[in-house]
């Protein structure tokens, strides 16, 4: 399975591993997906393991692979080997690369989620040429990555930047971080039908998702309020509108924090970004500090969309070719 082909001209694989699905796909060195199976993901350690080494297989029986990468939504060791710890998944400080790697017989690194998103719109998507780049994924919660000058900042402990838990509102929507208030409980996918629920018991209005939301208050979902505000519901288009308030004060922040000058917003909710980008620019553009006397960054959508994870996890990857000690330490 190993080869001995210019690692530019090589193929890699690059793996989402998320709470419901895993995701693998063959990716080639100018980003291109070339080959894409998929499993449920199971709810144990060595299962899961197991499925991503099926996985890596089945994909390597049709093509030749030179190493894998995981895009992993959870705390990854700074030497890209461990996962300390995903919320969603079966592992805690647990020596991934070095297992899959023995069983693959391949370099294996792993990556926070975003991180790799990140990298992959860097080098073939929406922050190509950025020098300061934030990428913002927003689904369930917010997921985040920072470059600076073309290199991945992830603090020195492998965390940063954790910018969904960002406190924005003391004492405000318990979060399953353990705190209060953070960014991302009111700004994704969940804050959008938690907003709905809050503007109906405060202020009641007529409209479809009204009545629906009282119906059955379950069966709220973020897209089911983008969908509604898509066809000008009032309850919904109320919630887009705060929504893009939150995005908007978010991004000053991140601007205080690290100015930088591309900020691409990916994950679920960006698809839906004409019902709120324009206006959260113009929140963002009045409460960065210095408003009206400094630049703003620029603001683009995603344009891998959901490949970007395991693109940027491939690409990644690629570079543990010539440095095998990544995947392979400890073996």
């Amino acid at each position: 399975m190993t080869s001995r082909i210019d690692p530019q001209h090589q193929l890699t694989v690059g793996i989402d591993v998320g709470g419901t699905n895993i995701r693998a796909s063959v990716v080639d060195a100018d980003g291109e997906v070339l080959d894409t199976v998929q499993a449920p993901t199971p709810h144990s350690a060595r299962a899961l393991e197991d499925a991503i080494d099926r996985s890596v297989r089945e994909l390597a029986r049709r093509h030749r692979i030179a190493a894998v990468g995981l895009a992993v939504a959870g705390f990854i060791s700074t030497d890209q080997s461990t996962v300390l710890f995903a919320p969603h998944l079966p592992w805690q400080n647990a020596p991934v690369a070095r297992r899959l790697s023995a069983r693959l017989d391949l370099p294996v690194i792993l990556e926070h989620d975003a991180n790799a998103a990140g990298w992959a719109e860097y080098r073939f998507g929406a922050a190509a040429g950025g020098r300061t780049v934030v990428l913002i994924a927003i689904g369930t919660g917010i997921g985040a990555a920072l470059l600076i000058d073309g290199t991945l900042y992830r603090g020195s402990h492998g965390i940063a930047p954790e910018l969904g838990h960002l406190q924005v509102v003391p004492d405000g929507r318990a979060c399953p971080c353990g705190k209060h208030g953070c960014w991302e409980r009111y700004c994704s996918g969940t804050a959008l039908a938690d907003t709905a629920i809050e503007m109906l018991a405060t202020d009641p209005v007529r409209s479809v998702l009204a009545r629906d939301v009282i119906r059955d208050p379950g069966s709220l979902t973020g897209r089911r309020v983008a969908g509604a505000a898509q066809d000008g519901d009032p309850l919904a288009v109320r919630v887009m509108a705060d929504f893009a308030r939150w995005l908007g004060l978010g991004l000053a922040f991140v601007s205080d924090l690290f100015d930088p000058d591309l900020v691409v917003i990916a994950g679920g909710v960006s698809s839906s970004a004409p019902l709120f980008l324009d206006e959260a620019r113009e929140h963002y553009a009045g409460a960065v500090t210095g408003a009206g006397h400094r630049p703003l960054a620029r603001l683009r959508t995603t344009q891998l969309g959901e490949a970007a994870g395991m693109i940027g996890a491939a690409e990644l990857a690629r570079a543990a070719i010539d440095a095998p000690a990544v995947g392979r330490a400890g073996r």
